[in-house]
């Protein structure tokens, strides 16, 4: 497979990894829905949503870099959320999001699928591996263990 392929392949897992995870955000949280029931809906949703992490979300991350580096990382969650909300902003009468609550737990449960999901089916860069080593040698016991002062 060419190069360009493999990236429109990438480009469509993605899509529709991301599609899935609004798709459990909205079932799971209550003050996320969709006003169209079809499909067209999540599918436009997840590109919008794609779009914009790819070109303002890194905006806001340097804007917001002395927030992340004070949360250490946390604050990451606030800009899903702002993400999530400007989304249900632009896409206001297909897509609604009630609160900002509402906003920072759907933006929890799709970057937990969503990573889920690239892991899962090697989307992602990020490796997980399992070693077992095999325990330390004990020493024989011969008195010199560690000393507990009181």
């Amino acid at each position: 497979m060419s190069s360009e392929t493999q990236k429109v392949v990438q480009f469509f897992k993605s899509w529709a990894i991301s599609t899935l995870a609004v798709l459990i955000a909205v079932k799971v949280v209550h003050g996320i829905q969709f006003r169209d029931p079809g499909l067209l809906a999540p599918v436009l949703t997840a590109l919008v949503l794609g779009i914009l992490n790819a070109f303002i979300r890194p905006i806001l991350v340097i804007f917001a870099l002395p927030l992340l580096i004070l949360t250490l990382g946390l604050f990451m969650l606030v800009i899903n959320a702002l993400m999530l909300c400007f989304v249900s902003w632009l896409m206001q009468p297909y897509f609604q999001v009630n609160t900002f609550g509402a906003a920072i737990l759907g933006a929890l449960i799709i970057s937990l699928i969503s990573g889920a999901l690239n892991i899962l089916t090697g989307s992602s860069n990020a490796r997980f591996t399992v070693h077992r080593r095999p325990p330390p040698n004990k020493p024989d016991n011969d008195g010199n263990g560690p000393v507990i002062d009181v």
